[in-house]
């Protein structure tokens, strides 16, 4: 390559398969950033409010600490393009796709249809950080009452301003990202 090309040309020539694992490092210093690793690619990332923890509760603010699948992405029509990936991909429907987040009830920490008559919040979000949302599988398949619920992989607020206990990077780190990701994927946030 020429000595003109630029660092970012030259990851994205020399990166073109499919990620199998992601793994989020906080970053030394404050325990609500980290960073985050993809193949030869490193990037910031938000973390929770309160960190991360091994011990999950819901409401308490932290990234859990846990090697977690990725199981589809959901991206906001009307706002950008389907973005590329090897996930399944979803188009969220504004006042439709939600998530419940109330412990007692049989729908926790699923997609619901809106309105709900249980809490739930809205995949279609007014600040865009759900824009594209990849669904990680944290209480997914067991599901445990109060472990924690909407643990997503989504885009970060500016400045990289702590997640309520998600994962969030750059809509450019995002677009980047996005198609690398398959099913086979893991991120894994280590303590």
């Amino acid at each position: 390559m020429g000595q003109h090309c630029s660092r970012y040309a030259r990851e994205i020539v020399a990166f073109h398969r499919t990620i199998d694992r992601i793994t989020v490092r906080r970053k030394p210093g404050d325990e609500r950033r980290g960073i985050l690793a993809a193949g030869p690619l490193r990037m910031p990332c938000a973390l929770g409010r309160s960190g991360t923890t091994i011990f999950k509760r819901e409401g308490d603010g932290a990234t859990p600490v846990a090697s977690m699948a990725l199981v589809e992405l959901w991206h906001r029509g009307g706002r950008l393009d389907r973005p590329k990936s090897r996930l399944p991909t979803r188009r969220v429907r504004p006042g439709v796709d939600g998530w419940c987040d109330a412990p007692k009830h049989a729908a926790y920490n699923r997609h619901v249809r809106l309105p709900f008559p249980a809490s739930a919040e809205s995949l279609a979000r007014d600040d865009r950080l759900y824009d594209v949302v990849v669904v990680l599988d944290w209480n997914l398949a067991r599901r445990a009452r109060g472990r924690g619920s909407a643990i997503f992989f989504h885009i970060a607020k500016e400045y990289y301003r702590p997640t309520e206990g998600c994962v969030a990077i750059s809509p450019a780190d995002m677009r980047r990202l996005a198609p690398h990701l398959s099913s086979r994927t893991r991120l894994t946030v280590i303590r």
